[in-house]
Parts: C-alpha cells; sequence; structure tokens
C-alpha cells in the first residue's frame, strides 16, 4: 500500500482525481456546448501529458501545478467561466461590474504554467538561467495570445450566439482578450521573480 502512493505513482494518482473530477463535472453542465470547446484543448494537453510521460518527467511540483490549474479549469468549464457561482456571489457582494473568475484563471495560468515551462525548457532545450526563464516568458505570452485567436477563430466557425457569449466571455468588454493576456504575463512575471528570487538564496 505504501507503494503505490510513493512518490513515483504520484502524477498517476493526480491523473487519476482528475479524470475522476472530470468525468463527475462532465454529467450535466450549464451548456454543453460551452463545454465542449473549453474542454477541446484539455483533453489535447492531458493526452500530451500521457502520451511524452515515458520520455519527458516533470516534477512533481510541477504536475501539482498543472493539476491546480486542470481542476480550476474544469470548474470554470462546468459553469461556463462567467456563471461561477461564489464569483456571482462576490460581483454582486462588491457591486463589481462581472463575473471575475475568468481572470483569475487567466492570472494562474501564467503563474502556475511557468514552472513547468522553464522546467521542460531547462532540462529538455538546456536553456537555463535568465534566458531560460525569458524564453518560458515569451513561450507562455505566445499561448496566451494563441488561445485567444483560436478563441475567436472557434467561434467563427461554429457561429453560435450561446458559445459566442459564453465561451469568449467578454461580458460587455471590448478589451477582455487584451486584458485576458496582460494577466497571464503578471502571472507568468511573478513567478520568474520568485524563482529568480528563489535563486538568489542559494
Amino acid at each position: 500500500m505504501k507503494n503505490v502512493f510513493s512518490k513515483k505513482n504520484y502524477p498517476k494518482i493526480l491523473l487519476t482525481i482528475f479524470l475522476v473530477f472530470w468525468i463527475i463535472v462532465a454529467i450535466s453542465p450549464l451548456y454543453r456546448g460551452v463545454w465542449i470547446a473549453e474542454n477541446i484543448l484539455t483533453v489535447l494537453f492531458v493526452s500530451l501529458l500521457i502520451t511524452t510521460y515515458p520520455k519527458f518527467k516533470f516534477s512533481n511540483l510541477s504536475y501539482t501545478l498543472l493539476f491546480t490549474f486542470l481542476i480550476l479549469h474544469t470548474i470554470g468549464s462546468h459553469y461556463s467561466y462567467s456563471g461561477v457561482p461564489l464569483f456571482n456571489l462576490i460581483r454582486d457582494f462588491f457591486e463589481l461590474s462581472r463575473n471575475h473568475y475568468d481572470r483569475v484563471i487567466h492570472f494562474l495560468f501564467g503563474l502556475l504554467f511557468f514552472i513547468p515551462g522553464y522546467e521542460f525548457i531547462s532540462k529538455k532545450l538546456k536553456v537555463k538561467g535568465f534566458w531560460g526563464l525569458f524564453l518560458t516568458f515569451l513561450a507562455i505570452t505566445a499561448l496566451k495570445g494563441s488561445f485567444e485567436v483560436i478563441e475567436y477563430l472557434y467561434l467563427l466557425i461554429t457561429r453560435s450566439e450561446i458559445i459566442g457569449t459564453h465561451y469568449l466571455g467578454m461580458q460587455g468588454d471590448q478589451w477582455d482578450a487584451q486584458k485576458d493576456m496582460a494577466l497571464g504575463m503578471l502571472g507568468s512575471g511573478i513567478a520568474w521573480i520568485w524563482i529568480w528570487l528563489k535563486g538568489l538564496k542559494k
């Protein structure tokens, strides 16, 4: 029993927990079409992690960060982001103009993906130090921009009003995409500073 919960099996345990959670949350989402759109990249990403696992393994810290993001994203996809109940309560309590759950997730994308990204670049591409961190920052920024473009292209292809309203999640803000990208860059910038400060202490 002790071997089952060993550090070696940790990624498999996280994967099992995530798949069970993902299946449960997928049963009756708020908008099925939006849920499908939100989970296409999730399925592709998790599949990529599984297929490349024999050749490249992240640290358990990186798997924990990726797991955390995927769980939060799965919750967002279930409620189409703009309908997450807790953030609706926060919106109403503070009389905010919108539900900010998507903003939080865009920030966390930059924050939580930075360490796994740097881990891959430093170990697989052999680019370390400042240039490795800088390349990681650029990669995350590029991913953020690409995702915003993919969102819009998906809307053009489907031509669905429901998907357009709830998948893009603009909530009346014409600068939504730019703010999402800025938050992702802010998150990755904070992670960059944290790694840099941690390196100074060694």
